[in-house]
């Protein structure tokens, strides 16, 4: 990918989150080139990695149990193999220094991403979230870093508040929404607040954050176009196409195992067209 095509997929990137006649954006999550591959097939606009689902596929669980280097590794796969915006979760930034974490973004966008999520999380005894300031100051650093590069990176500034249910539910919309205007301001081109489902609480996230609000979708969620009534600006998947791979692939599985039939492989690729689907994909001489 050269530098030029870099900077129009990420301009590209940024212009689809403020357009909201065209409806949501769509952002289907990925977990290897493959997965990728086949939601450029299907006609989307970008992909997103799932932290979860790469680390999974690495047989590890999800909270940057992988190194930097192997994450990056898998970024720079699947940007090599679609010729699509590639969004890269890089979690809580994989550093605990505002300087760590502009050093991954540096090394995001040369891995091909021209998006990252960044997120307040954090699995750590001192409490659910990363406190408020300090992301700020991450997400800047981040913003930063990017810009120094020419590109126009997308910065989803993620805060876990429903997620993690941190707080009274009466004041949780409050506490998301300080947050991602406080991260708004510090350079975040979109909002995400995973862990919100209903309707009511989506359309108060949308009036109070002053930026493009992305929500986290699957079972029990309103479909797209009812997320494109409440104002909903970006949709993603998150883990959810990975577990239900693997939740398939348990019940191949246990049909093997208990029946010694093949039934549910019988829905598969073909063979023939998933060598014709990949082929050229990604160069392997590098």
């Amino acid at each position: 990918m050269t530098p030029d095509t870099q900077r129009e997929l990420a301009r590209t990137f940024r212009d689809r989150h403020t357009e909201p006649s065209d409806g949501p954006l769509v952002l289907p999550n990925a977990w290897d080139a493959a997965s990728a591959i086949v939601y450029e097939e299907a006609r989307f606009d970008a992909v997103g990695t799932s932290s979860a689902g790469v680390a999974a596929s690495l047989g590890v669980p999800d909270g940057e149990q992988l190194s930097r280097d192997e994450m990056l590794a898998v970024v720079g796969r699947i940007a090599a193999a679609v010729d699509l915006p590639v969004s890269a979760d890089i979690e809580a930034g994989y550093g605990e220094t505002p300087a760590a974490v502009a050093e991954t973004v540096r090394r995001t966008i040369d891995a091909g991403a021209v998006g990252v999520n960044l997120e307040d999380g954090t699995n750590g005894p001192a409490g659910p979230l990363v406190p408020q300031d300090k992301h700020v100051t991450t997400i800047r650093a981040a913003r930063e870093a990017a810009d120094e590069t020419g590109v126009p990176l997308v910065v989803n500034g993620r805060t876990d508040v429903f997620w993690r249910g941190v707080g009274d539910p009466s004041d949780r919309v409050e506490r998301a929404v300080e947050r991602a205007n406080a991260y708004r301001e510090a350079g975040s081109d979109c909002l995400f607040v995973p862990g919100v489902t209903d309707p009511e609480t989506i359309a108060a996230l949308v009036d109070g954050i002053d930026g493009p609000l992305n929500v986290l979708a699957g079972p029990g969620a309103p479909s797209i176009p009812a997320l494109a009534d409440l104002g909903v600006a970006r949709v993603s998947v998150g883990s959810g196409p990975m577990r239900a791979t693997l939740g398939f692939l348990q019940e191949i599985g246990e049909e093997l195992r208990d029946e010694g039939t093949y039934h549910r492989m019988a829905d598969g690729i073909p063979y023939a067209e998933l060598h014709e689907l990949l082929s050229g994909r990604v160069d392997d001489t590098e």
